[in-house]
């Protein structure tokens, strides 16, 4: 009786690790939609291109190697026979599932934290330079941060993020602060559109084409979330197990309709608009915000942080562009910005401790960050990172897939 009951815990575990895992893929979608809906027309199917293309390159690195990376410390290639996958990796001693059902799930996380760049560069980046970036974060620069918080190793033998008491429940700073992180240091190398900034300080703004699809996005992502987060439980065979995934979806929803309302009011206060883009972005950044702990806070804090986090975005994306880093999607402010919040807000409700949460963040932002920055630079150095002013001009439709999202429409830049 014992035996059939632990088989069916397994397979009920397995089953909800991958339905999770599907949702996390779907967030794919959403990146896409997304970027394609706040990019200029002439533009669209380069970002459809870089979509497809990062999520399939992650999926590969991570299989040859990113996997054994993250959780064995290996660097060597190692394929689904990697230790943790061929023996079964566990997080807590009574949670069992299939093991490949854990590679599939953490995969699309890589995959997640690539599609942040995406967007931060879009509009003025070559196709495969972007690629060449996506191949080394997804397969060794993301793994290793990875393994230094999920995986349990110690970050060059000199200190333990685990032992310190760090805590990321599923990945504000780990998979959405470390995107933001790549993204940002990319950004500094490229330099903004032609006509964004202008001479005298000026910012231009520059619309998306597709506002009705960027709304599609953000949905798909909100829905995508609950695997995302919901998912980062482990399991829901249990009693106390299936009661945490419930909180955690509830949490999950409350905080992005917190950061989406609360958005809204600060760019109507600010700029006497409901502007839509920032309250897509409110929305996605209450979830970054709770990502780092929606298991513990009550549904109430739950939306206050995601209402913090929807605040923070607006001024985050309207001091970025001050600055003169020019990020199209706004995505270095959703998921870096409101990412350090969410690994600063748990302390509220944990006793999780604010020193370990800084010195968690510092070391996933500053490994990210210059490694990242490193390899910008040998990219641009070699091959060029940015088109020509021509081919920017033009859209990068036509001057790196040859083809255009809209053919039947003119005059479409």
């Amino acid at each position: 009786m014992e035996s059939t009951v632990n088989e069916l815990q397994f397979a009920l575990d397995t089953f909800y690790f991958l339905i999770c895992g599907a949702l996390v893929m779907w967030m794919a979608a959403g990146f896409t939609m997304l970027e394609s809906g706040l990019v200029r027309a002439k533009n669209t199917t380069e970002i459809l291109a870089k979509n497809v293309g990062l999520y399939s390159i992650a999926c590969i690195m991570y299989l040859v190697c990113g996997y054994a990376i993250m959780y064995d410390g290996g660097i060597f290639l190692a394929g689904i026979t990697s230790p943790g996958v061929e023996e079964g990796f566990q997080y807590e001693a009574e949670v069992t599932y299939a093991p490949a059902s854990d590679f599939f799930f953490q995969v699309v996380f890589v995959a997640t934290a690539m599609s942040i760049v995406s967007g931060a560069v879009a509009e003025r980046m070559k196709l495969w330079a972007f690629f060449a970036f996506a191949v080394i974060l997804t397969g060794f620069i993301y793994p290793m941060s990875g393994g230094w918080t999920w995986g349990g190793q110690s970050v060059f033998g000199m200190f333990d993020l685990g032992e310190m008491g760090f805590s990321d429940f599923a990945g504000s700073g780990i998979v959405h602060m470390a995107g933001a992180s790549a993204a940002l240091a990319g950004v500094l190398l490229l330099g903004a559109r032609k006509g964004k900034y202008g001479p005298n300080g000026e910012i231009r703004a520059i619309p998306g084409a597709n506002l009705p699809l960027a709304t599609l996005g953000t949905f798909i992502l909100w829905m995508g979330w609950f695997g995302f987060n919901g998912g980062s439980v482990l399991a829901t065979s249990g009693v106390d197990a299936a009661n945490e995934v419930a909180v955690v979806f509830l949490n999950t929803n409350t905080a992005a309709a917190g950061g989406a309302v609360a958005a809204l009011i600060v760019s109507k206060l600010m700029f006497g608009k409901a502007d839509l883009t920032m309250l897509l972005n409110g929305a996605l950044a209450g979830l970054v915000t709770i990502t780092a702990g929606p298991d513990s806070p009550a549904p109430l804090a739950a939306t206050l942080f995601g209402m913090m986090g929807g605040a923070l975005v607006v001024f985050s994306i309207v001091g970025l562009d001050k600055l003169r880093i020019d990020d199209p999607v706004g995505a270095i402010s959703v998921h870096g910005s409101a990412g350090i919040l969410g690994l600063l807000l748990v302390p509220l409700t944990t006793d999780v401790g604010f020193g370990a949460q800084i010195a968690g963040g510092l070391t996933i932002f500053v490994w990210v960050f210059v490694t990242s920055l490193i390899v910008w630079s040998i990219l641009k150095a070699t091959m060029g990172i940015r088109v020509t002013e021509e081919e920017e001009y033009e859209g990068l439709d036509l001057a790196e897939c040859g083809m255009e999202a809209y053919p039947e429409f003119e005059g479409n830049g």
